[in-house]
């Protein structure tokens, strides 16, 4: 399980934190021809091999940099406009069946972790990772449907602010399940509720209200699954997968 974790945050890393806008525009304007395609797909590998940190890992890491290469190209070359959220998703679940494989086929078909201080690291620090920028685009594919047409209303917020709000606001109702305050999420989502209400009251726009009710239940309903994904791994001292 433990080695899951490592690739997953590999993953989380290479794919979100560590490959800037400019990298992804390219690739979807150049495809195959564009040289961040091959950089980003070397990068996942790389990061799995130095987490994982073994050295008869190397040949398993080259099916990761090779798989995720093909699986990219391969949304890029399908995914359109209409299409561009529901290949995302697509992309994500075979990116994720390719390490699981990968896990299986490096322990043998039986995973298991330990409960260590190291492990724990390990969980939470994956479970930090996601809860930042990877789920924000994961929202943000979730909602687009609804985005409201913003178009003729002048935008007087902070750049990113509302982002940055709902990395932090994740974060803050991880630390408050992992430390057993579940009442304090009650509190900040009161909190945030009371801030929001003035603007959604002056915009007068209920669609806006919808997408933004929208868009915080889902930020806090991953940030709870998430927490407690990862209490419930602390907690329990083996889990065992085995054929």
């Amino acid at each position: 399980m433990i080695l899951f974790i490592k690739l997953l945050l590999a993953h989380l890393l290479g794919g979100f934190l560590l490959q800037p806008d400019s990298w992804v525009s390219q690739k979807i304007d150049k495809k195959h021809n564009s040289i961040f395609l091959y950089i980003h797909s070397i990068l996942h590998g790389l990061l799995a091999w130095i987490f994982v940190f073994e050295k008869q890992f190397w040949l398993f890491a080259i099916v990761i940099t090779i798989s995720h290469g093909l699986i990219d190209l391969m949304k890029l070359h399908f995914q359109t406009e209409r299409t561009k959220r529901n290949w995302f998703v697509f992309d994500q679940i075979l990116h994720l069946s390719v390490l699981a494989i990968v896990v299986l086929w490096y322990q043998k078909t039986t995973l298991f972790f330990l409960p260590d201080f190291k492990n724990n690291l390990w969980i939470i620090g994956t479970s930090v990772i996601f809860l930042t920028k990877p789920t924000s685009i994961l929202i943000k594919n979730i909602i687009s449907i609804w985005t409201p047409d913003e178009s003729n209303k002048a935008d007087h917020s902070l750049q990113n602010a509302g982002n940055y709000i709902g990395i932090l606001e994740r974060l803050f109702i991880f630390c408050f399940i992992l430390i057993g305050h579940f009442e304090a999420i009650g509190f900040l989502l009161g909190a945030k509720s009371i801030f929001r209400f003035g603007d959604l009251r002056m915009a007068r726009d209920r669609k806006l209200t919808e997408y933004v009710l929208i868009g915080t239940l889902i930020s806090f309903g991953i940030a709870i699954g998430i927490g407690l994904s990862a209490q419930f791994l602390i907690q329990n001292f083996s889990v065992y997968f085995l054929d």
